[in-house]
């Protein structure tokens, strides 16, 4: 159900108090109106601190400065009058305890009367008292057509006939934006030379960077790793080469479902890290990682609002890639009533959005304590694949030596013994090969002189690997993937 139809519903059938968070309030008022032409019998009032009521010429100024006085202007109008009351930044009066009573009545006399409150402000800031009386209704990005619509209107003034590539790309970087920060950037950008350029995707894409680390809940990450950057797990890079073209339009018409997702749960500094970024370069896709901590605020419903507001602007920026990092630490307390129950709650909305979201978001989860993940979460249905990825064998460790030597020492690769060196190096991780090779650095700018395979292996024998200090955690996760659990990220994953 779109916002109009679910918003229609809502009035109809007697909502008294409507709490819409979103920054767009003029864009919002504009999608209340065109709703109210759909029904009869209900003027729009727009009351806000500073003015009052402003757009009705019999009430002009009335309520100004007066929160109150705004309420009871609500109540005393005749029943049979109907209205809907837009109220802006209303929730800075909500823990005022007449304005608390006052809502509390309304929302018991209004119920049989034609009238709705509609509060709008940038994020959802409720009572605890007062959470039963509001119906949250979530105001949605500008859609592709939408703003397909708005830059057509933009340039339809300078005379420039957009190609459809051009007008695609626009349109495509721009989603996730609120309009009045597409209409910003595109206004710069004609303003600078006239009309539109390939080169003004960029200046949208630093936009919606802006954008998305102003919420604070998303970071729009750079990706520049390649899969040929993963040494080993050859399963898991086969299974992800295949879908590289599954967001493309020749897929739905092939009749393919866009991906879910992905579950990488496996040992620290075995790469899970790397694969996210590697996906998101590879099928040419923004990469948003999530960091879980940020959707918990200390007011009630505000994670949900933050969980809400993360799931709408990851499926306005679709097709895309949303990485979340140990998502085990994250939900470690979803079953628990510590917090009041909000984890479970957030937990829950995130979860039933993973089962049933249809939009091209393709969500990479890394985990290394599976003890730790509430057991919903690893249902058939959430992701397309549960992989684990383990300590990568002699052969893994060997390519993985070749790709941080190729980088490091392009061209003196053929000085250094890949064999060797993954032979003396038993049951190290690639975060441990990778520093090994920092100490050896180390060891030869100290004595003025390249490093050498001797340096490698003195750096090796001084680090303590994950294997021993971890021994238990590593093998339960061995034996849980070992038990068919989950899909084997390497070829040649030797479990106990």
């Amino acid at each position: 159900m779109n916002f109009s139809n679910e918003l229609s519903l809502l009035m109809r059938a007697c909502y008294p108090l409507i709490y819409i968070p979103t920054t767009e309030e003029e864009r919002l008022e504009k999608a209340i109106a065109e709703t109210l032409k759909t029904m009869s019998n209900r003027n729009v009032y727009i009351w806000d601190f500073v003015e009052g009521y402003e757009n009705n010429p019999n009430n002009q100024g009335f309520g100004k400065r007066n929160p109150l006085q705004a309420l009871e202007f609500i109540e005393k109008l005749p029943e049979k009058v109907g209205g809907v009351f837009i109220l802006r930044d209303f929730p800075r009066f909500l823990d005022d305890v007449s304005i608390s009573r006052k809502l509390r009545n309304l929302s018991r006399s209004l119920k049989s009367q034609p009238k709705n409150i509609v509060i709008i402000a940038p994020q959802v800031s409720i009572p605890e008292e007062l959470t039963e009386i509001f119906t949250v209704l979530d105001f949605p990005l500008p859609s592709r057509e939408e703003i397909k619509q708005e830059i057509s209107r933009l340039i339809s003034a300078t005379g420039q006939l957009l190609a459809d590539k051009l007008l695609n790309d626009l349109v495509l970087s721009a989603q996730g934006l609120s309009m009045e920060r597409i209409r910003r950037v595109l206004t710069r950008a004609i303003a600078a030379h006239g009309k539109l350029e390939t080169p003004d995707v960029e200046l949208i894409l630093e936009e919606k960077r802006q954008s998305i680390r102003q919420t604070q809940i998303l970071d729009f990450y750079p990706a520049t790793e390649e899969i040929s950057d993963i040494g080993g797990l050859d399963n898991l890079k086969d299974w992800l080469l295949r879908r590289g073209g599954a967001f493309s339009e020749q897929a739905r018409a092939y009749g393919l479902p866009n991906p879910r997702g992905l579950l990488l749960v496996g040992i620290q500094g075995t790469g899970k890290s790397l694969t996210a970024k590697a996906i998101a370069h590879t099928w040419h896709l923004p990469l948003l990682r999530l960091d879980v901590g940020r959707l918990f605020a200390g007011l009630v419903g505000e994670s949900e609002s933050r969980t809400r507001q993360m799931i709408n602007l990851a499926e306005a920026l679709a097709p895309c890639i949303l990485w979340i990092d140990e998502i085990d630490k994250a939900f470690a307390g979803a079953t628990g009533k510590g917090d009041g129950g909000t984890t479970s709650r957030v937990f829950g909305t995130f979860i039933t959005w993973l089962a049933e979201k249809q939009s091209p978001v393709f969500v990479v989860a890394t985990a290394n304590n599976i003890q730790s993940l509430p057991p919903e979460i690893l249902r058939k249905g959430r992701f397309d694949e549960i992989f684990f990825v383990g300590l990568p064998s002699q052969t893994e460790r060997a390519a993985i030596f070749e790709v941080h030597l190729s980088r490091l020492r392009p061209h003196n690769l053929q000085n250094y013994d890949l064999k060797r060196l993954a032979y003396e190096t038993p049951e190290f991780s690639g975060a441990e090969i990778e520093q090994t090779l920092v100490e050896a650095m180390h060891i030869g700018f100290s004595q003025n002189r390249d490093f050498t395979n001797e340096d490698i292996l003195e750096a090796a024998s001084q680090i303590v690997p994950l294997a021993k200090t971890a021994q238990e955690q590593i093998q339960f996760l061995q034996n849980w993937a070992a038990a068919g659990k989950a899909r084997l990220a390497s070829r040649n994953d030797r479990l106990q």
